[in-house]
């Protein structure tokens, strides 16, 4: 059974089952919004670097890992952000990296001191299949025969975010192109996602914040894909967290802001189907840094 589980997840990363939603995924998603949706770049007025690391099913061989990070900040002309993400992929034979450049520009409201941000994305997903790892129980699949080797896949996106200090909420397609991950094969290809987020922070008392979010991300031939978080702040410091993908996983998170400028979190959580039995479950860690240059210092916490 073991053999059999750990064949059909390398089958389905390796794009044989190519209606299947193939883009990686977080529990702590909301500190990687520029990762899905281009119109985030810029939009903490200060140039932020953010990285996660993500060990899926662990225990499990050839389980998920994941590593990403991003960069963006605002121009001098303020209405303009830039931003850059890598995101390195690998799960069984398949090892995928993403690189992309993105691009914003802001609307600002005065009155409610708000934003509407419009965000192009372009870059490249770098594609390795070693075909060798895998079980088949048919003799020469003719799916299986090659390896893939460095295969570049172009791609280009879009997204529109509307966002202020308390409240956001966007949608985006990070990648238009349904590009072969093989290079030839019109079945083996990158499907398309379409997300939608959703957020915002309330004031309970003095020292406590409740800040709830969503995402929810639609992939042709797979369920409907909804993450829901919350988490308690405490003192602008502190934040604990649940979060639950449906009908999928179950998790928590610990996240603690040392500085006005450095964050540190950490995030576990575990699957509700009958995979989890066997694996140790997963975990994240996540790093955040604001570059502040500005000498009055930073005015107001970030939450988002």
């Amino acid at each position: 059974m073991y053999k059999i589980i750990i064949t059909l997840i390398g089958l389905l990363s390796s794009g044989i089952f190519s209606w299947a939603q193939q883009d990686p995924q977080f529990t702590q998603y909301f500190d990687n919004t520029l990762f899905i949706n281009s119109a985030y770049a810029g939009s903490r007025d200060m140039l932020n670097v953010t990285a996660i690391h993500r060990e899926q099913w662990a225990g499990f061989d050839g389980h998920p890992r994941t590593t990403t990070i991003g960069m963006h900040t605002p121009l001098a002309y303020r209405s303009v952000g830039l931003g850059f993400s890598a995101v390195n992929d690998a799960i069984g034979p398949l090892n995928q990296t993403m690189v992309n450049l993105d691009f914003s520009y802001s609307l600002r409201f005065k009155r409610s001191k708000s934003k509407l941000s419009f965000g192009l994305k372009a870059g490249a997903n770098i594609i390795n299949v070693n075909s060798s790892e895998l079980e088949t129980t048919t003799g020469n699949d003719g799916h299986l025969m090659n390896n893939v080797k460095n295969n570049v896949n172009p791609n280009f996106g879009f997204g529109i975010l509307y966002h202020s200090d308390r409240f956001f909420v966007g949608a985006s397609i990070p990648k238009l192109l349904q590009n072969s991950y093989d290079g030839f094969s019109a079945s083996n290809i990158e499907i398309r996602h379409y997300y939608a987020i959703i957020g915002g922070v309330a004031t309970l008392s003095d020292q406590w914040k409740l800040r709830p979010t969503a995402q929810v991300k639609i992939a042709e031939g797979s369920p409907l894909s909804v993450d829901l978080s919350a988490a308690f702040i405490h003192s602008d410091k502190i934040y604990l967290g649940a979060m639950y993908r449906w009908d999928a996983a179950a998790g928590v998170f610990f996240q603690i802001q040392v500085n006005p400028q450095f964050k540190v979190g950490l995030a576990t959580d575990f699957g509700v189907q009958e995979i989890r039995t066997y694996n140790e479950g997963t975990f994240e860690l996540m790093l955040s840094y604001d570059f502040n240059f500005n000498r009055e210092g930073i005015k107001s916490p970030r939450y988002f």
